[in-house]
């Protein structure tokens, strides 16, 4: 039986999780495989948080909407991060945004890794604020591989192609955000980590940045 791949997404509204749950799962759709996306908003117009389920297979139903455990978890912000550990478990790869400040001790100490991107910073210095949610969608592609960065563009295009006709520059930028996304995410997989140790200050080697 195939094996279903489990993912959460959580952050702040309007920091976009919910887009890049949908563009993972349009992705997968239209290559002819099965996704279930399951929004719940919360109530993060009201200071919530904002969280996402997206579960894939290749073949077959994939059963149950609600799982215990998630393959990848993403936190987005420091409330992100306390509603998304009890979705760790010792196969989970929790991956988070490092420019939140965080008691030590937060992060989750059971999963199997745990890797921090400074995907605000990145966004805010090398392409536009806005591209944030896109940058994390290019760790996802490349912590998981569940999708390919040709299918995540597609999936982009069909979302946003509208405001890229209206703005062709748009189309590059996101494009090179998504695959800065994906050299984050692997530069922070080739280091060691050790998940019981929470750095405050940014460990990244100066490449990260450039």
């Amino acid at each position: 039986m195939d094996k279903t791949t489990r993912i959460v997404l959580a952050g702040e509204g309007g920091q976009g999780v919910q887009s890049v749950a949908g563009i993972i799962a349009e992705a997968v759709v239209e290559e002819g495989r099965q996704a279930l996306y399951i929004p719940n908003f919360g109530v993060e117009q009201r200071g919530g948080v904002s969280v996402a389920y997206v579960q894939i297979k290749d073949r077959g139903p994939i059963g149950a909407p609600k799982f215990q455990q998630g393959d990848i978890v993403v936190a987005l912000s420091d409330r992100a991060v306390y509603r998304t550990k009890k979705y760790t478990g010792p196969e989970t790869t929790f991956i988070y945004e490092s420019g939140i400040s965080v008691p030590e001790g937060t992060l989750p100490e059971n999963a199997a890794r745990v890797l921090g991107i400074p995907a605000v910073e990145t966004a805010k210095n090398e392409f536009h604020p806005r591209v944030f949610n896109i940058i994390i969608l290019g760790a996802v592609v490349g912590v998981t591989g569940v999708i390919s960065l040709e299918q995540a563009r597609a999936a982009i295009e069909k979302k946003l192609g509208y405001k890229f006709e209206k703005q062709p520059e748009l189309r590059d930028l996101n494009f090179k955000a998504l695959q800065r996304g994906t050299g984050l995410i692997r530069l922070r997989q080739d280091e060691p980590v050790n998940p019981h140790i929470f750095h405050r200050e940014a460990p990244y080697p100066p490449e990260v940045y450039k």
